[in-house]
């Protein structure tokens, strides 16, 4: 029986006629793979992960690190109750302890490595006012890196370094930030989008027609009070997300709500370490 239909070519014979014209710039190269996709020689979630790796080679640190405003802090006196107490609450693995001010990085604490340290000691800390406990006895090197640094960078060398935190300082070496390998690795496989969530071209703050807006925590404060007419002050805290977070006292979840300077605050997306995106409604 003969077939007319000409057979179809081979996974190899598909790639090869897509990069027959190599590609001269990134944007070639996306072309060629959301080609790819479209061919279904690829799918979805793996193009979305190639366009990450090659994003990522082109973002510093800035772009991505958690702002100081925003960050789980530990002074290096505090007490064993109170850092038992924020570790249980905030739920983070790793905490940056400073000393005399929040510029005076003294080390990372990890988390496990308390609970260790307790245990080992048969003491219970949280309630014995008097222990001589000492934070800097369970307390690592504290990796810094300046808000520059390209992320590809900065993963190489957290793998190499077996790290997964670092600190980040300004042109004047001041405390910005921090940034996780998590954070990183996010670029890469990207997190789970929210139906709230605001397109890049959109800017941080997006109006809806019921009068509720869309609001990236990362928006400044001064730019929030311009669009909304609010009078917040950014004398403590620099974004919006900081404020908010400072109000609730603790890192909040996915709808919790509270109410500030005249506007109600809903969290539509937050992970263990920060607020990413609110919902804002005005009461007056």
């Amino acid at each position: 029986m003969n077939d007319d239909k000409p057979p179809s070519r081979s996974f190899f014979q598909k790639i090869t006629q897509l990069f027959q014209s190599e590609p001269q710039d990134r944007q070639e190269l996306v072309d060629v793979l959301r080609g790819a996709k479209d061919d279904e020689l690829i799918k979805p979630d793996s193009l979305s992960m190639m366009e990450g790796v090659l994003q990522v080679a082109e973002m510093q640190v800035r772009d991505i690190m958690i702002p100081r405003s925003q960050m789980s802090v530990i002074h290096e006196d505090t007490k064993l109750k109170d850092i038992l107490s924020l570790v249980a609450e905030t739920k983070h693995s790793r905490y940056p302890v400073f000393g005399e001010n929040r510029d005076d990085i003294e080390g990372i604490m990890l988390a496990k490595e308390l609970l260790v340290y307790t245990a080992a000691h048969h003491t219970n800390f949280a309630e014995d006012e008097h222990s001589d406990f000492d934070i800097r006895d369970v307390l690592r090197p504290a990796v810094v890196v300046p808000e520059s640094k390209k992320l590809d960078v900065l993963l190489k060398e957290f793998r190499l370094n077996r790290n997964h935190m670092a600190i980040v300082v300004d042109e004047y070496g001041g405390v910005s930030g921090l940034v996780t390998i998590e954070d990183v690795l996010e670029q890469i496989v990207g997190e789970i989008e929210d139906e709230f969530d605001i397109d890049e071209d959109e800017g941080n703050i997006k109006a809806h027609a019921n009068g509720e807006y869309m609001v990236k925590a990362q928006t400044e404060i001064e730019d929030f009070n311009e669009e909304l007419n609010a009078k917040f002050s950014n004398d403590e805290f620099d974004t919006i997300g900081g404020l908010v977070v400072n109000q609730f006292g603790h890192m909040p979840q996915r709808d919790e709500v509270i109410e500030m300077g005249g506007f109600n605050f809903t969290v539509l997306h937050a992970d263990q370490r920060r607020v990413h995106l609110l919902k804002v409604k005005s009461l007056k």
